[in-house]
């Protein structure tokens, strides 16, 4: 079920599953709990057996084949890898299944062995613990259920005027570097992923590093994939194997059957000068993040039932070995998961082997905000993005016959210039055979029958917007096909006062039309009209109807809004370490982009945002709406910096963060969902990260941090009782590794720091990649600690580095968490900018 809360958001419910139509066998086991598990075996997988520069060879050995889709099941593991055959992997986990499991019936939805090795399988409850007693297997995990978490945004972002002009022009913006899309799929027709760009004369190069294909399929035909779109395929099996897959809406193949993954491709890396064209309206010309770009899409979600863990791996361990430079993922997780950390997840730990690979990875934060801990990416590997505004602004306005003015949204032409009309709400126009008694719902004015046409003829219609309109029972479409039915001149939803915490996002209308998100302002609707109705004496029956008003119209946007800020909505930190809610030493989210109200390709098959049916644009909010933009500036820096580790990369965007707004203010947040511009604070690190994306800056950062794979396996190793799981994951012994850490003492762009014993000293170390300069260090400490930091002053010349020594000691005592920063201040101009955050302080006397 979609659930549009203006911003895109998948809920799934966890699935009991039914073995009827799988074909299991009918004995004495209990085939009731059958389930998908993943397991993950001993032997490391390939990225583990390998350096990076080896593994590169590897990926860029493959040479591109043709791919006819074969009958479910379906392996997706086909590529040779140097000197390991993936057959032969594939095989040997079928020869371990066939004597584990002798003469019983099983699936096996696929073979992992890039990233994890392993496979994912649907067994009953009996046949999981046979696996899990045999020796050579590591872990075994129940499948969850995950979820999916531009016009104007590359102006906001300053791309026009900076980093496009760095690169060359939006001409070459992205140009060589390949980016990842696990997600819902694409629409390949949509102009915004044509490989003959009407705006440049340059043709898409072709990407030597990229062995990816594309399926073929009546769904996506042969020829949907060109120079730009380079890459498509689909995973379903866990899905299919559950019997919840419907190809008639999800689509068997890398089609976009829902409009998210296209527009989140569009985001990052759609052409340059798209046109986005709504309801007849013209809403400007569109441009991805990074213009020329290649994009590969790996389908994993889906409208119906959202996706599922083992689908996601799969997605994600193809793309690695396929050679994508950076994946987006604008997905999160239904839960938080068991274990003794929430890094040791299925997906979090093939991201870490994709890291590893050189894969630059990011990822939204989710939609759970403002709470803190609601946090839905966890890992120190993973670039966590927050959801924030932009300044560009669609509103409309309902001008009262009282003069009073009430602010609105919807894209909508006005009423005649000047002229007012009379409004007469949906409860008052109903015919003779209609009452309330027989729906309750008919103020929402689904249905032209209920109503008497000669009342309404010539009027503006009032109809309640309810949370029916939230889950698609009722729609904005339908209302206003209601109301022409009827002759009304306009209509104005007024907000059900029940419906509160949902971003209401502007809405097509193809009349004049307005929707009024505040309870408020449609209370005061409401009075003004009920008293301006006249009533019998006696029978207390309506005479006439009163109150008028006019439509000004929301089709004109304005750009003098206060941004960024960051959007209630958007997850929040501290991050959680565990189930247990208690705080990781580790910043989270790492930055904010531009989330809210955004302009980006829709698919021509989607049929469940109902204003956009047809469209081939839509505004949609969200952090899956900000993971993308931080996507294509990534690939910005890649492009620039191709040797960039995506440790580099990550501290790139970082260290550049903008900390103030449009009006040189701090930058705010939203904390509340009601009225959310009402309860605006000073956005903390919890809510931010290192602040909003700097784009141009980041292509210039002056001294970058590094945070090696070995640095994140110390990291994990120092977790108690990880030893095993790490193992279980990675193939690779704790043992091994010479010393473990703490989330503090990775060598990141900001210091995070659960409980503060006393005195502790931290060390960074970064590494001047531009001209030799000097550095000034400024700070500002958390309450209730003091900081000292060494040196204060350093000469650094290009490629050398620097340690950094901080020593932190909590004065007082508290349990709230405080915020503090740390400034280098170069002076050829370059700022690396570091927040420093304590929770809990526990001072010595």
């Amino acid at each position: 079920m979609l659930v549009k809360f203006g911003f895109l958001l998948l809920v799934i419910s966890f699935v009991f599953l039914s073995n009827n139509t799988l074909g299991q066998q009918d004995d004495d086991d209990n085939d009731d709990d059958t389930a998908v598990y993943i397991v993950t075996l001993k032997q490391p997988p390939i990225v583990h057996l390998f350096e990076e520069q080896e593994l590169k060879q590897i990926r860029h050995k493959h040479k591109k084949s043709n791919f006819t889709p074969k009958p479910q099941p379906r392996n997706n593991s086909r590529k040779r890898h140097g000197r390991s055959k993936i057959p032969s992997v594939a095989q040997s986990h079928d020869s371990f299944l066939r004597k584990t499991l002798k003469g019983e019936t099983y699936i096996k939805l696929y073979s992992y062995h890039y990233l994890i090795n392993g496979f994912a399988l649907f067994v009953n409850s009996q046949q999981a613990e046979k696996l899990a007693m045999r020796r050579e297997v590591a872990n075994i995990v129940l499948d969850y259920s995950v979820r999916t978490a531009t016009t104007y945004t590359p102006q906001f972002m300053g791309l026009p005027q900076g980093a496009w002009v760095k690169e060359g022009g939006f001409e070459i913006a992205g140009e060589g570097v390949v980016i990842g899309f696990i997600d819902t799929g694409i629409d390949p027709k949509h102009p915004s992923f044509d490989d003959k760009d009407s705006y440049s004369q340059r043709s898409y190069p072709t990407p030597k590093h990229f062995s990816g294909i594309c399926e073929v399929t009546p769904d996506f035909p042969s020829g949907s994939c060109n120079r730009k779109l380079i890459g498509a395929r689909h995973f379903a099996e866990s899905a299919v194997t559950r019997g919840i897959f419907n190809s008639s809406e999800d689509y068997a193949s890398p089609f976009d059957g829902d409009g998210h993954g296209t527009h989140t491709a569009s985001i990052a890396a759609g052409n340059h000068g798209v046109p986005v064209i709504v309801s007849n309206h013209s809403f400007g010309n569109a441009s991805g993040v990074a213009p020329r770009a290649f994009i590969s899409v790996y389908k994993a979600l889906y409208k119906g039932f959202g996706g599922f863990a083992a689908d996601v791996v799969a997605a994600i361990d193809q793309a690695a070995q396929d050679g994508v430079d950076i994946l987006s993922l604008s997905i999160t997780p239904n839960r938080k998961p068991p274990g003794v950390a929430t890094f040791f997840n299925p997906i979090d730990m093939a991201l870490l082997s994709a890291v590893k690979a050189g894969i630059f990875v990011v990822q939204a934060a989710g939609n759970t905000g403002p709470a803190p801990k609601s946090m839905s990416s966890f890992s120190p590997w993973i670039f966590t993005v927050g959801a924030s505004s932009h300044d560009r602004v669609y509103s409309n306005s309902l001008i009262l016959g009282n003069n009073v003015t009430i602010p609105g949204i919807g894209f909508a032409i006005p009423t005649d210039d000047g002229k007012m009309y009379k409004m007469i709400s949906a409860f008052h126009a109903l015919n003779n055979i209609t009452s309330v008694d027989k729906d309750m719902y008919v103020g929402e004015c689904q249905d032209y029958e209920n109503f008497d046409q000669d009342l309404v003829s010539g009027n503006l219609l009032i109809c309640s917007y309810s949370a029916r309109f939230v889950i698609g029972l009722s729609t904005i479409k339908q209302a206003l096909d209601v109301a022409k039915n009827l002759s009304a001149v306009g209509v104005v939803f007024y907000m059900d006062p029940y419906v509160f915490g949902f971003q209401i996002n502007p809405t097509p209308m193809d009349m004049p039309g307005i929707i009024i998100p505040s309870a408020e302002d449609s209370k005061t609707l409401l009075k003004y009209y009920n008293t301006s109705l006249q009533r019998d004496g006696s029978t207390k029956d309506i005479v006439s109807f009163g109150a008028v008003a006019a439509i000004e119209g929301g089709l004109n946007a304005n750009f003098s809004d206060r941004a960024p800020k960051v959007m209630y909505y958007s997850a929040r930190g501290p991050d959680p370490e565990d189930n247990l809610f208690n705080d990781a030493d580790i910043l989270k989210p790492n930055l904010v982009a531009p989330g809210n109200s955004i302009w980006g390709a829709w698919s021509s098959a989607s049929t469940d945002s109902t204003e956009f049916i047809g469209e081939k644009c839509a505004m949609m909010s969200g952090t899956s709406m900000a993971a993308p933009h931080v996507a294509g500036v990534a690939a910005l820096i890649k492009q620039t910096y191709p040797q960039f580790t995506p440790s580099q990369i990550a501290s790139a965007l970082s260290t550049t963060a903008l900390l103030y707004d449009n009006k040189g203010s701090p930058i705010m947040a939203q904390r509340s969902f009601s009225n959310p511009d009402q309860s605006l604070y000073t956005a903390t690190p919890f809510d931010m990260g290192n602040g909003f994306v700097n784009a141009t800056a980041a292509l210039n950062p002056g001294l970058i941090f590094d945070t090696s794979f070995e640095d994140y396996m110390s990291f994990l190793c120092g977790i108690n009782g990880s030893d095993p799981v790490v193992f279980n994951y990675t193939g690779l012994h704790c043992s091994a590794t010479n010393t473990t850490i703490s989330g503090f003492d990775l060598n990141m762009p900001s210091i995070t720091v659960s409980t503060l014993n006393g005195t502790q000293i931290f060390q960074r170390s970064v590494r001047n990649i531009a001209g030799n300069e000097t550095y000034n260090v400024g700070w500002s400490p958390p309450y209730g600690v003091s900081m000292k930091i060494s040196p204060g002053l350093f000469s650094i010349g290009l490629g050398e580095t620097q340690v950094l020594s901080i020593t932190l000691n909590a004065t007082k005592n508290s349990s709230s968490s405080s915020f503090g920063r740390i400034g280098l201040f170069g002076n050829t101009g370059h700022i690396v900018n570091i927040p420093v955050t304590v929770i809990s302080k526990i001072a010595w006397s």
